[in-house]
């Protein structure tokens, strides 16, 4: 069984920890070479980090990204859902199909149960750790 995390995730992660322990701004070349991305695929991870109004971009030679306040308070669900989309697909993880949900499939009942307290645990660790917790 393999239960991953898309790559923007990570690098989203990242960057957050990046922003937070920069403790102020950083230009987005500055900022996609310290999380190993491109600066051309940053934006694909930032702006919905922006949208959801926990960085702030600013443009030009003394712009980039800060960290807003709000920040501090999402969590490891909050970001998957902004990066990844919502947690529930409607698809059978055992069959790679539409749930059809009144003929569950042998996992269904797990998986549900799974699904339900992975989602509880992401909800209590907070995208941006205190120093020296996590990576």
């Amino acid at each position: 069984m393999n239960i991953t995390f898309q790559r923007r995730t990570d690098l989203g992660l990242s960057a957050l920890r990046e922003l937070h322990s920069e403790d102020g701004h950083l230009q987005g070349a500055v900022l996609a070479d310290r999380i190993e991305t491109t600066t051309s695929f940053l934006p694909q991870i930032m702006s919905p980090l922006v949208k959801a109004g926990w960085v702030t971009s600013n443009r030009g030679p003394g712009g980039g990204y800060r960290l807003t306040e709000a920040a501090y308070s999402i969590t490891l669900y909050d970001l998957i859902q902004t990066l990844e989309g919502p947690a529930e697909s409607g698809r059978c993880v055992f069959r790679d199909e539409a749930c059809p949900g009144a003929v569950a499939c042998p996992v269904h009942t797990v998986w549900l149960e799974a699904r339900e307290s992975m989602i509880e645990g992401f909800q209590n660790i907070p995208a941006i750790l205190a120093e020296g917790e996590g990576r």
